[in-house]
């Protein structure tokens, strides 16, 4: 069975026992977090698609872990000028795992 789940303005496709680091959320590591965002419920034959969510469904997460991305660097210039702007950014995440999958 799986489901795709929108959070953090993404959207994942996940199945039970899943690891998948996605934008930070509120919890400590060991809590259980419930999306109920969840806009479609599949197994090997069956598919059933929300509008816009399916009703009753949600995906339970367990958080594992917080931490931050890998750096990037965003860089402005403009030529002749002496125009320059050095700027990095690493992104915060939560690491979670697919608990149960509720439809």
């Amino acid at each position: 069975m799986y489901a795709i789940i929108e959070t953090g303005g993404k959207q994942y496709k996940v199945r039970q026992g899943d690891t998948l680091k996605i934008e930070k959320l509120e919890g400590n590591p060991g809590d259980i977090v419930t999306i109920d965002r969840v806009y479609a419920v599949g197994t090997e034959g069956d598919l059933k698609i929300g509008t816009p969510t399916v009703e009753g469904a949600s995906v339970q997460l367990k958080v594992e872990d917080h931490g931050k991305g890998k750096k990037i660097v965003i860089f402005k210039y403009k030529p002749k000028k002496n125009y320059r702007r050095k700027q990095g950014h690493r992104q915060a995440y939560t690491q979670v795992r697919v608990e149960a999958i509720q439809a």
